[in-house]
């Protein structure tokens, strides 16, 4: 059995991916604010915490992890004018420095196994420029960043990912996709005509977590039904 760490795993992709870890046998911690709302299972380790205080300490895992997997994202959508400085460092904080906070404190952890995994999350918004997303993107920007600088830094033991899907059917989307014509003109932005849902993201993500993608380190995998590179007639 493998132990996972979930950041994030009550809800949306990241309550995909526990689900789809603990299936098969391993053990998953979840850390969330809210982690009631997981499901109980004897191979779920529910956590309530908050990544982005950084005045309170992080909570203890004795267990070797073979992976983790940082979530927790915003959708603040604005234009630049409308947005103010509280945004753009609060994106940051959860995007971004949450993710630094969370690897600086489980890398210990990480570095007990032979082979181990980080997954976090960016955008499709970061490498194709769109509209009103400049406070996500630039937070997003930075978890690229940081992705390529970790697996640069952690290899050969730790290999480092990040998923940059697009519009995804999850609550953090829900303001976005919340009439079924807000559905139909997202979905036909798209060129596979289609809303991506959290089953698939988790896939890629057990993808990434797992030995079979044992040779990839440092990339940003786009999941996004094309939309950053695919422009159709």
């Amino acid at each position: 059995m493998n132990s996972y760490l979930v950041v994030g795993g009550s809800s949306g992709i990241g309550y995909e991916v526990v689900k789809q870890m603990a299936s098969t046998g391993n053990k998953v911690y979840v850390i969330s604010r809210d982690p009631d709302k997981v499901e109980d299972s004897e191979n779920i380790k529910k956590i309530s915490y908050d990544v982005t205080n950084s005045d309170e300490k992080f909570p203890s895992i004795e267990d070797s992890l073979k992976g983790l997997v940082y979530c927790p994202g915003t959708i603040n959508l604005k234009p630049v004018k409308s947005l103010k400085q509280k945004d753009f460092t609060d994106d940051f904080n959860v995007n971004a420095l949450g993710a630094v906070r969370t690897i600086q404190n489980y890398l210990p952890n990480l570095s007990k196994e032979k082979n181990s995994s980080i997954v976090m999350f960016s955008t499709v918004a970061v490498q194709t420029g769109m509209a009103y997303h400049a406070s996500v993107s630039m937070a997003k920007g930075a978890v690229e960043g940081l992705t390529k600088s970790l697996a640069a830094e952690l290899a050969p033991k730790i290999r480092v990912n990040a998923i940059a899907p697009s519009i995804t059917d999850t609550p953090l989307a829900g303001r976005l996709l919340s009439t079924d014509e807000k559905r139909s003109v997202s979905a036909k932005r798209h060129p596979l005509n289609k809303i991506g849902n959290p089953e698939e993201i988790a896939n890629a993500v057990k993808f990434l977590l797992s030995d079979e993608s044992s040779w990839i380190t440092g990339q940003i995998l786009k999941i996004d039904g094309g939309i950053s590179s695919i422009k159709m007639l």
